[in-house]
């Protein structure tokens, strides 16, 4: 594969800074920057620094420890002193124009950007996608899921003149989210992967949600959407979008299908079936039928962009997943399902189900927190209990206090741990050869150290 993804850094000048912020010039040294840093500890020579602020911290207080090695600061806070022969510009507000400096930068670019957004999967889809279209294009694409206010423009700002095309995932934690880094990326094409409980705290419901993520159709002429997520159609077809839709699916109508499907204890087996009746089929590293979602929603942009079925096929093939995410393992004659990055009620109950599915002797889930869901959070974790039983799962080690009250809806044997620290130790006292082992919770519960060696 010719995978190529963009490592120079895009370059900026001060023409280009004032343009997009319409700052005021406070002190004049270097004209000309290689890229954008907003961590005065990791900053490299030459770099602009963009000072942010947050709830407990102010990134100004760290400007001249950034300047001993960048080449200049926007700033909004007022400075008595600044090192000699640095560039100084100063602004209203450093992230609007951290955002309005990636704005200029990508629209200095005549290129296309696919922006991806949904309730699960995001990661995941826009690593595929960025590897289907990087066969062919050179992408540039969000680092990790640096997909928020701040994330997203950063990486916009590494965009350079090899770049063909742009990747970027957004996510959303209350409405007017997704506009807002719209506003920034200027996407022509979207990818919807679907609509689930998830982030509660900063929407009142689904339909909010919903609303949410169809932010991205007031920006795009054509949308990549789970055709087998009615809710998400639904909203789609309600929302007036008059621009192209391509629908991809399983178990409906879609214009790329998969069919054929076979699912390995590590791993699967389907054909991709495009519209006109181009078809070819692909062996994924990566589990579950969730991911095979990921997939159809890769292979639609791909199929979109002209990116012919075999690269299609090589990239999903050499895909090995992201880390943290599910993934099968063996280890000690056990097999253990590890997804511990988030959890929300459709990726935890999606996981339960993968480990049912490929169990051999036992199982036992060691589940922590679901977080971020508000008042649908006592409900959420009880329906999880119940999940655990109506499976017949054996051991469930409940991890946390909302886990806690999942434990009272199980039948089965229930160990309660307060942190991962005391789940690891339950656990290692617990299994034994022939066990199917799932370790999942939300980032903030620290799951990855449940059997981390």
């Amino acid at each position: 594969m010719n995978f190529v993804e963009s490592r120079l850094v895009g370059k900026m000048t001060i023409e280009d800074l004032i343009a997009a912020t319409q700052g005021e010039i406070l002190a004049q040294g270097p004209l000309v920057f290689s890229g954008v840093s907003t961590d005065s500890r990791t900053i490299q020579e030459g770099e602009l620094f963009v000072p942010l602020k947050g709830k407990t911290f102010d990134g100004h207080d760290y400007l001249l420890k950034a300047l001993e090695r960048g080449s200049g600061a926007v700033v909004s806070r007022k400075q008595d002193v600044f090192p000699d022969g640095k560039t100084i510009l100063r602004v209203k507000d450093t992230l609007r124009a951290l955002q309005d400096i990636a704005h200029h930068m990508r629209l200095a670019r005549d290129i296309p950007a696919v922006a991806i957004t949904g309730s699960n999967g995001k990661t995941t889809t826009k690593e595929l996608v960025a590897g289907v279209l990087g066969t062919e294009r050179h992408v540039l694409k969000n680092a990790g899921n640096l997909n928020n206010q701040i994330g997203l423009p950063l990486s916009l700002t590494r965009i350079t003149d090899e770049d063909e095309v742009i990747v970027l995932e957004m996510g959303a934690s209350a409405p007017g989210d997704i506009r807002e880094l719209c506003n920034v990326a200027a996407p022509n094409c979207g990818v919807l992967t679907n609509i689930n409980y998830t982030h509660l705290q900063g929407f009142k419901d689904l339909t909010t949600i919903r609303k949410t993520k169809l932010e991205l159709l007031e920006y795009v002429d054509t949308v990549v959407a789970n055709a087998d997520d009615l809710f998400l159609m639904e909203g789609i077809k309600k929302s007036g979008f008059r621009g192209k839709i391509i629908g991809y699916g399983i178990n409906h109508d879609a214009d790329v299908r998969a069919m054929d499907i076979r699912l390995h204890e590590i791993g699967s087996s389907l054909v991709l079936q495009f519209s006109g009746d181009e078809a070819v089929e692909v062996s994924p590293k990566i589990s579950g039928m969730f991911n095979i979602y990921n997939i159809l929603a890769a292979a639609s942009v791909g199929h979109l962009f002209g990116i012919a079925p075999i690269h299609i096929r090589q990239a999903v093939e050499s895909f090995s997943g992201v880390p943290m995410r599910l993934k099968v393992k063996e280890m000690s004659g056990m097999i253990i399902v590890r997804d511990v990055y988030n959890a929300n009620p459709a990726s935890m109950e999606a996981a339960i189900r993968e480990m049912v599915r490929i169990r051999k002797g036992r199982t036992i889930a060691v589940l922590g927190d679901m977080l971020e869901l508000g008042v649908y959070a006592e409900e959420a974790h009880q329906k999880i209990g119940r999940l655990l039983s109506d499976l017949s799962v054996d051991i469930f080690i409940a991890v946390g206090p909302l886990m806690f009250i999942a434990s009272s809806e199980f039948h089965g044997h229930v160990f309660i741990a307060r942190d991962s620290d005391e789940a690891d130790k339950l656990l290692r006292n617990t299994f034994r050869s022939g066990d199917t082992v799932l370790i999942k919770g939300s980032r903030g519960m620290s799951m990855e150290r449940v059997l981390d060696n």
